[in-house]
């Protein structure tokens, strides 16, 4: 028998549709766009939201609501308001208080930024040094305008000072703002060095993380004298703060890749730095960015650790639950994108 040669199968065509033939090729992309232009394009807007953030924040900056006090009754609060310079019309939230020992109070545990105090032909000025230069140079000058006005001689007193080794009063944001870059470059970095590591290992090594990073940072701010903060405080806040930005960073890095790891930076170092109130309190920040400065980790965190250093704790409790909510979420959210990816893998 002879051998045969193997034949092409038979292209059945349709007889309805007619003979097929082949279309016109389809283009293709060229290799370099997506190497190339990508990369300019996010570099590009990342830079482009973090200088329009910052000279919507920083331009011109200045106070909406700025909580203040005056010793006496609404009628005479109401007109030492009314002695406020008139460009100025909606800077303050003149609040009255009772006596000498309230306004203080209030100074001292953050509910006011300052507390006018009228005596008979003097006057008082409460403030809290803490809140930093720039803000209670506003309030002196503001203030003295209004003494001038009654007739009166002001008097400062620093009801708070702050620390004798922070003359510019920005301790408190480099030391919460330290591990909220450490904490994103944690998020990326445990996916290109671990690979393959297991997401409760992930999550281990951000808990190693979160708590070696805080005892540093305390162990620092201790040797420098630089915060008059307990210890373990300071290491437990700053701990929750780089634990909250790392596992936010890992699971918008395991879910969306490079745009993910984009997305955390404008939201953690951008937004959250622009809004944490290290340079200026928030009052001071346009309304569509003073909301966040409670929200995100940096702002939540700054508030605490000046609450803890200076002003009875104001914003601690706060910042715990918002802090711990944010890491629950973002471990809770990873670990079941683990699990749906595994569900769906064949095999």
């Amino acid at each position: 028998m002879a051998d045969t040669l193997p034949t092409a199968p038979r292209r059945r065509d349709n007889p309805r549709a007619g003979p097929t033939s082949p279309g016109p090729p389809v283009p293709r992309r060229p290799g370099w766009i997506r190497p190339v232009l990508l990369p300019v394009g996010v570099a590009v807007a990342i830079g482009a939201i973090f200088i329009g953030v910052y000279l919507s924040a920083f331009h011109a900056p200045a106070a909406r609501d700025l909580p203040v006090a005056v010793v006496g009754t609404s009628a005479e609060a109401a007109t030492a308001a009314g002695r406020l310079p008139d460009h100025l019309p909606d800077t303050f939230d003149v609040r009255a208080l009772p006596d000498r020992g309230a306004a203080r109070a209030a100074v001292e545990h953050g509910d006011v930024f300052a507390a006018y105090v009228p005596d008979g032909g003097k006057a008082e000025l409460l403030l809290a040094g803490a809140h930093g230069p720039s803000v209670n140079a506003l309030l002196t000058d503001v203030f003295g305008t209004v003494a001038e006005a009654s007739g009166e001689q002001l008097t400062l007193v620093d009801a708070v000072p702050a620390s004798d080794e922070d003359t510019r009063g920005l301790v408190v944001f480099y030391t919460t703002f330290g591990l909220v870059l450490a904490g994103y470059l944690f998020g990326i970095m445990t996916f290109q060095l671990g690979p393959g590591l297991t997401v409760r290992g992930r999550l281990g090594s951000l808990v190693t993380f979160g708590a070696v990073g805080g005892l540093a940072v305390a162990a620092l701010v201790s040797a420098f004298g630089a915060l008059p903060a307990p210890f373990l405080g300071i290491a437990g806040l700053v701990m929750l703060v780089a634990t909250a930005v790392g596992a936010s960073t890992m699971l918008l890095v395991r879910s969306s890749g490079v745009l993910g790891s984009s997305v955390a930076a404008v939201l953690f170092m951008t937004l959250g730095n622009a809004t944490s109130g290290g340079s200026l309190p928030a009052e001071f920040l346009p309304g569509g960015l003073e909301p966040l400065s409670a929200v995100l980790p940096v702002g939540v965190g700054v508030r605490a650790v000046n609450g803890l250093a200076y002003f009875h704790g104001d914003g601690v409790i706060s910042g715990v639950a918002v802090l711990t909510a944010w890491t629950a979420v973002a471990a809770g959210g990873l670990l079941l994108l683990e699990r749906s990816r595994r569900n769906h893998t064949p095999g």
